[in-house]
């Protein structure tokens, strides 16, 4: 792709200059796919024992499926589905807000394991060999809160999002700082966004396959 052949809301002079980062970057880019998809099938041949049993664990603690899909905004501002091991009950988007905060009563009890050691973003590793996600990479965000972007937040859907970011690592419990705000949704556009948004800027102007794993190892640092 070309930057003109990006959708109109994301070319501005700010995205620009990001895409000009990643055009002198494109061996880099190519190497991050490769450890991307290395990864991701051995990681899902290795941890495919313990992935059916978790997923029989969340089938006998309550009705539903095992998968929880929702629909994202990825690379180029395109709609993908990102898969996660569910941890809520089922239908728990309709009878509750779109934000987690704190001992949300939507969360399963093996839901809530799952959060605590983030269990739920193992079966992001589908996205991943898809090539819809990275292991590394800006969190994808709902299309309503993409909408709400300023012009420099479009530069963070020049790559492919991830499961795990630095951004990720430093808002570890962030549902907490929701629960602590009168509105969860304008504590989390005010006050957690642009942190992260900023970080992943940062992401994107340094990135490479070692800055990748680095960040790996960091979140199982973090998460254990």
């Amino acid at each position: 792709m070309t930057y003109d052949q990006l959708p109109k809301n994301m070319k501005n002079p700010i995205t620009r200059v990001y895409w000009d980062i990643l055009a002198k970057k494109r061996g880099t880019m190519a190497g991050k796919r490769a450890f991307d998809v290395i990864c991701s099938v051995l990681l899902l041949l290795l941890l495919s024992p313990f992935m059916l049993i978790l997923a029989a664990a969340i089938k006998f603690d309550s009705p539903g499926p095992v998968f929880y899909r929702q629909m994202r905004v990825g690379k180029y501002g395109h709609d993908f589905k990102i898969y996660k091991f569910r941890t809520m009950v089922q239908n728990a988007e309709k009878i509750g807000p779109p934000l987690t905060t704190g001992k949300d009563p939507r969360i399963t009890r093996i839901g809530l394991l799952i959060r605590r050691l983030r269990l739920d973003e193992f079966s992001q590793l589908l996205n991943v060999l898809n090539g819809s996600m990275s292991l590394v990479g800006p969190r994808p965000e709902v299309r309503r809160y993409v909408e709400q972007y300023s012009p420099e937040y479009m530069a963070t859907l020049l790559v492919r999002p991830g499961i795990t970011a630095p951004a990720s690592i430093a808002f570890r419990d962030e549902a907490k700082i929701l629960k602590a705000g009168e509105n969860p949704e304008k504590t989390y556009v005010a006050k957690i966004l642009p942190p992260k948004m900023a970080m992943d800027l940062d992401y994107i102007k340094h990135i490479s396959v070692w800055n990748d794993v680095r960040i790996i190892f960091r979140t199982v640092i973090t998460v254990f």
